[in-house]
């Protein structure tokens, strides 16, 4: 006898609501009548952010579907673009966490605005409609901030940095460093007594969507629940002349996850 049969369709949503997207998953595969309650939007709307329809309102191109898990699995799978192409957004697929990226031309870059030092180049292929390109320059600093309130509560995020190399490369083989830090109550502390050795090379890992990635650092999002936190890479030791570094932006998401999978033929 199939016990699972014999439960009420509240009680079978009651125990789906209570696991993850991907168990959810999982369930429907157990009974006729798991799999009816697995599919409906009862369940998917509880795997969605609260906020989600605030920030689909957000996006220029809102994503096209039928029913709410259409919709969380859309969003896991295509990122969309916030604010006028200012923020990439999607969720974790695992757990339904949110997820973001900072585009380039939104970070704080050291000398950005002297083409001497900075280009800006267009592609068509790219998430956002351009990304950074270093020329020859000795100092080396990028933040991006992003409000605690934005993210999901309670979680362990990590910030990384998105770039390409160019084909030559100079320099970028010397220590950096990276930051994490609540911008409220800690603006006192030394750049030197935070900083955490973190290299472009070897260390970079490549992502599904042809871009690498190194980790800047992470923080749980109900300890800045009251400010912005900044994720920054900084060279604060090394003199030597860097070029060479393609940065498409900082992505927050939660720790320990995967990017979603974007796949485009990006050159430069």
């Amino acid at each position: 006898m199939n016990y699972f049969d014999r439960l009420p369709e509240g009680c079978i949503c009651e125990i789906i609501s209570h696991t993850t997207p991907a168990d959810a998953v999982r369930a429907t595969i157990l009974s006729k009548e798991f799999k009816f309650v697995g599919e409906s939007d009862e369940i998917w709307e509880k795997f969605l952010p609260s906020d989600y329809q605030e920030i689909i309102d957000r996006c220029e191109f809102p994503p096209v579907y039928n029913t709410k898990k259409e919709l969380f699995f859309s969003l896991c799978d295509s990122p969309i673009l916030l604010d006028g192409g200012k923020l990439s957004f999607f969720l974790d697929k695992h757990s339904g966490k949110k997820c973001f990226m900072i585009a380039s031309r939104e970070l704080t870059i050291s000398r950005s605005g002297n083409t001497n030092y900075w280009k800006w180049k267009k592609n068509s292929n790219l998430r956002f409609s351009e990304a950074a390109c270093q020329g020859a320059l000795r100092l080396l600093d990028i933040n991006g901030r992003i409000g605690t309130e934005m993210l999901s509560p309670k979680t362990d995020y990590a910030a990384y940095l998105v770039f390409k190399l160019a084909a030559i490369t100079d320099g970028l083989d010397y220590a950096n460093s990276t930051i994490i830090r609540f911008l409220n109550y800690q603006y006192k502390i030394e750049i030197d007594k935070q900083a955490i050795t973190g290299k472009l090379e070897p260390l970079p890992k490549m992502r599904g969507d042809g871009w690498m990635e190194v980790e800047l650092g992470y923080f749980n999002s109900r300890e800045g629940s009251d400010g912005p936190v900044e994720a920054r890479f900084i060279n604060i030791k090394s003199l030597y002349y860097k070029g060479g570094l393609i940065i498409e932006g900082i992505e927050f998401r939660p720790k320990g996850t995967t990017s979603a999978v974007v796949v485009a033929d990006i050159g430069f």
